[in-house]
């Protein structure tokens, strides 16, 4: 008969990889969402550590500076928008008012959280160079992503005049109205103004 001591089990260990990981991956998220609720000014290393469920002294070994939190953190925004329109995208409806839907969607994500941050690391860059040197290749990187992403979901065949310009000038569009909502809530605004752009891409684009 088993002792009762050897009748339990032993806890696993997880490896200090993982664990590691995962402390990196919830201090992104509490810089994130400390972007949002208190911007860049706003946004301690002491917040993010207790926002993260992370002591001081571990967050301070991986990231022993505010900038270095935040470049991180970039790349991980910069992921996570990218994930979240890709999965936007892929649950658009098929069918009629397909422009529509695409518009629309892309209103939504361009006044979602995740851009507000995106917004807050702009205007913080704009004055800093290392953050900038951060910021830059990789908002260009979702920026060229979002244009292909859009261009795919409206059928637009860029090779045809005048398209290309078409799909630049929605993401444009889309990203001024989102600016616009970190100020006041202008939902209903932007759907009237994203339905009479859809009306406009698909004359256009026929056109073209």
């Amino acid at each position: 008969m088993p002792s009762p001591s050897s009748s339990v089990e032993s806890p696993v260990r997880v490896p200090q990889a993982d664990r590691t990981r995962a402390m990196r991956a919830r201090l992104m998220e509490a810089t994130v969402e400390l972007l949002v609720e208190r911007g860049f000014a706003g946004t301690t290393t002491t917040l993010v550590s207790e926002r993260a469920g992370v002591s001081r002294g571990a967050q301070l070994h991986h990231f022993p500076t505010k900038n270095a939190l935040v470049v991180a953190a970039v790349e991980h925004l910069t992921e996570r928008r990218g994930e979240e329109l890709s999965r936007a995208v892929d649950a658009l409806p098929a069918g009629g008012n397909r422009t529509r839907a695409v518009v629309a969607m892309l209103g939504d994500h361009f006044a979602s959280p995740v851009f507000a941050a995106a917004l807050e690391l702009w205007v913080a860059a704009r004055t800093d160079e290392a953050l900038l040197a951060a910021v830059a290749p990789l908002e260009q990187r979702v920026g060229r992503e979002a244009h292909r992403m859009t261009a795919a979901a409206l059928g637009a065949d860029e090779s045809r005049p005048g398209v290309r310009e078409l799909v630049q000038a929605t993401l444009d569009l889309v990203r001024g109205l989102g600016l616009a909502s970190t100020i006041s809530d202008d939902s209903t605004r932007r759907r009237r103004i994203l339905g009479e752009w859809a009306d406009v891409l698909d004359r256009e684009m026929a056109r073209a």
